[in-house]
């Protein structure tokens, strides 16, 4: 029996690895943390359940029978933030740049499921490029699953998409079809298709910032609802923006002690707004000192 139990734990700890010291430097020197280490940030110690650690995609084509590593590209499972359960995938940008295989999808479908069955928030933290060419219609059917998901999910449970590096294609449908997208400053991007097939098709030259960087989204195309300056930065906000989320539409909003005095006086009140139509004023100002302790997201 320990014989049993140490292979599996050496197993473990190869697929942890993703795909291998080398590409977890890469990801270090880009300023990008793992798809693990995403999620070590993201829930509460010692809360996470991996599902589906040692699944592998099937495709023979192309070589890819001998490119096979535990996981197959993304981290998936359930865990608590501040107490709550939620559930969350984070594709694993060192295993074949995160790409969407059938069995890939399958271990997405599957928490998306789970979720809508339990009624609980879930939560993807994107870095991939896309479906795997290699499986062509198969990871194109993939999506269509995820998508499907996303329809059925929509109103029914809180969906949230963080998007952590260069992201285009299907990585990209899926998000924009949920309730809140955040990204992370100068490391990612989200666009239907990048800057080379751009120029190979309207020869237009444009940059992955101008195309679809966090300040394009988040301050012109609204397509983002927030951008963080790290990975760090963007986990630990949304950890705060569960605290503000019922579970799902049978779920209550959640209550939590506050400390603010509700007969408080705010005097300022009388004097933000200026006497003149035409002058600016900060509206965020307005808000802080009105909401309670004078905590607004």
């Amino acid at each position: 029996m320990k014989e049993i139990l140490r292979q599996l734990e050496e197993r473990r700890a190869v697929a942890r690895l993703g795909g291998g010291e080398k590409r977890i430097d890469a990801q270090h020197g880009r300023g990008k943390l793992t798809a693990r280490e995403r999620i070590s940030l993201l829930l509460d110690d010692g809360s996470f359940e991996e599902f589906d650690m040692f699944v592998e995609h099937d495709c023979a084509d192309f070589g890819m029978a001998d490119q096979k590593v535990p996981g197959d590209g993304v981290v998936t499972g359930w865990g608590t933030v501040n107490g709550r359960p939620v559930y969350v995938f984070a594709k694993d940008f060192t295993v074949m740049g995160g790409s969407l295989s059938r069995s890939h999808a399958k271990k997405i479908t599957k928490v998306q499921d789970m979720a809508l069955k339990v009624g609980a928030p879930i939560i993807g933290l994107f870095d991939a490029g896309g479906a795997r060419i290699q499986e062509g219609v198969d990871a194109l059917g993939g999506y269509g699953e995820v998508f499907q998901r996303n329809v059925l999910a929509s109103g029914v449970i809180p969906q949230i998409s963080v998007i952590m590096g260069p992201c285009a294609g299907g990585d990209v449908y899926s998000p924009a079809m949920t309730d809140f997208i955040f990204m992370v400053r100068d490391t990612s991007y989200m666009f239907v298709t990048g800057p080379d097939v751009v120029k190979t098709v309207t020869n237009e030259t444009v940059t992955s910032e101008e195309l679809g960087g966090a300040s394009i989204h988040s301050t012109k195309s609204s397509v983002a609802d927030g951008a963080f300056e790290n990975d760090v930065v963007a986990m630990t906000q949304v950890r705060r923006l569960i605290d503000f989320l019922p579970q799902s539409n049978r779920a209550e909003v959640p209550e939590r002690p506050f400390f603010d005095d509700q007969d408080r006086v705010e005097m300022s009140l009388d004097t933000i707004i200026p006497q003149n139509p035409n002058m600016p004023y900060d509206m965020k100002e307005l808000v802080l000192k009105t909401v309670d302790e004078g905590d607004f997201f």
